[in-house]
């Protein structure tokens, strides 16, 4: 357990102080006096089920809490609002996002923040440190890790982070223990005035967790970085029952209402959970994956995106889950492989977390090095979606708890934007995207 924050630590240098120091600063003094750099490198890979099996070793896990629904209580608003912030940078285009590995990111860098940097960083979390709620952040995390190392059959998913540290700059060993002990988070010492050579152990290592889809993630180090955390997801699974690939067609699919794209269209004529929302004017049909994970595709009404997106909540999700029933569909999805690269520190501000990206930064729980701020939060993402999968044994109902009822067949075709997002058993959000072409 890290100790409490000393009121002293919150004397931060005004900041013509610290102009002052980079501006006055002598040749041989530049790189103590300059803004070092620390940068977050979020990499995640949602691999396509025909990919080759891959496991990492069991683990012991103790049952996870029902209350624990994201990485923290409060945290799902705050992925509902990233959602909206990308959304509003990048109109009519493709996302694709981990909410998950996002927040972790941002709860092992608020152990080492103080002051109003930290501050912001829970608040845009959703959290509040005067109600013990940062305490449980971290405590969820380390639950939450050991919960999706469980292996199940048909899925795997795996979690974890990394850190690369400059040995000439001393690390806080509470920082450090509390990184490991709470994030199980693998740490390397890196020569990063070696450029070339931090920059090939540092992408190295991401690709062997990404079993190779994600490499040369790192580029453009400089020298003046000291510090690199990594957090990665890698995902397969398997439909519970797979689409035919005699059934898929070519069909239109309408990007807008002026463009239109031949894309090839699933079909699958089953039993699948389904709920239509009146009050956001979508159809929501949820997909099981083997290992209790399931895909829910969201389809709002023609020119009604805007106002679907502009529902997602919490509160909604949970409608989602509790009262989607089982009925006979004939569902057309379309295949689709789509990816997302964002630059956090352009988006994060929007929602509140500001002063860690500049001199403000007080991250003095990293290291007493009060120049360290995070210069770049990288996020990228990848999704594939197609016919595969096999038969389960056990019934979809019983995995999900999902209420069923026997009602007429219905027809919904996803031929126009649509919304996507991966829950693992009813508690954790994985993945979060639109679909606007395929």
């Amino acid at each position: 357990m890290l100790a409490p924050v000393q009121p002293a630590l919150c004397s931060l240098p005004s900041p013509t102080d610290r102009r002052l120091c980079c501006v006055h600063a002598r040749p041989l003094d530049r790189a103590w006096a300059a803004t070092m750099r620390l940068r977050l490198l979020l990499c995640l890979v949602l691999l396509s089920p025909q990919m080759a099996a891959l496991r990492r070793p069991q683990k012991r896990v103790q049952e996870l809490p029902p209350a624990v629904a994201t990485v923290a209580p409060g945290s799902r608003d705050f992925v509902f609002d990233l959602y909206r912030a990308l959304a509003a940078a990048a109109p009519d285009q493709n996302i694709f996002f981990s909410p998950l590995s996002i927040s972790m990111s941002l709860a092992m860098l608020s152990l080492g923040a103080r002051c109003n940097t930290k501050a912001q960083v829970l608040a845009g979390l959703g959290l509040s440190p005067q109600e013990g709620q940062e305490e449980e952040l971290h405590s969820a995390s380390q639950r939450l890790l050991w919960e999706l190392e469980r292996p199940r059959d048909g899925l795997q998913l795996s979690l974890g982070n990394a850190l690369f540290t400059k040995p000439a700059v001393p690390m806080e060993e509470a920082f450090l223990g509390a990184i490991r002990t709470l994030y199980l988070a693998d740490t390397f010492p890196t020569d990063f005035e070696d450029s070339e050579g931090a920059q090939k152990q540092i992408n190295d290592y991401v690709a062997k967790q990404t079993k190779g889809k994600i490499v040369d993630l790192v580029k453009g180090l400089d020298g003046t970085e000291v510090m690199v955390i990594v957090n990665y997801i890698f995902f397969k699974a398997k439909w519970e029952t797979s689409f035919n690939r005699k059934s898929t067609q070519e069909q239109d699919f309408h990007v807008t209402s002026e463009t239109v794209v031949r894309v090839p269209m699933m079909k699958r004529e089953d039993q699948f959970y389904y709920l239509l929302d009146r009050n956001l004017s979508c159809k929501v049909v949820g997909v099981p994956y083997q290992g209790n994970a399931t895909a829910f595709f969201i389809l709002p009404r023609e020119g009604g995106m805007g106002q679907v997106e502009n529902g997602l909540t919490e509160k909604t999700l949970r409608k989602w889950l509790k009262t989607s029933m089982k009925r006979q569909l004939e569902l057309h999805l379309p295949k689709f492989s789509i990816e997302g690269s964002y630059q956090l520190e352009k988006v994060l501000p929007k929602l509140g977390i500001r002063d860690v990206f500049t001199s403000y930064a007080d991250l003095t729980g990293i290291s007493n090095n009060s120049s360290i701020q995070v210069s770049e939060m990288v996020h990228k993402a990848m999704v594939e979606v197609d016919e595969s999968g096999t038969q389960a044994a056990a019934a979809t109902g019983t995995i999900f708890m999902f209420r069923s009822a026997r009602m007429s067949s219905q027809k919904i075709i996803f031929n126009r934007p649509f919304l996507m997002l991966i829950v693992e058993n009813k508690k954790h959000i994985l993945f979060l995207g639109k679909v606007t072409r395929p």
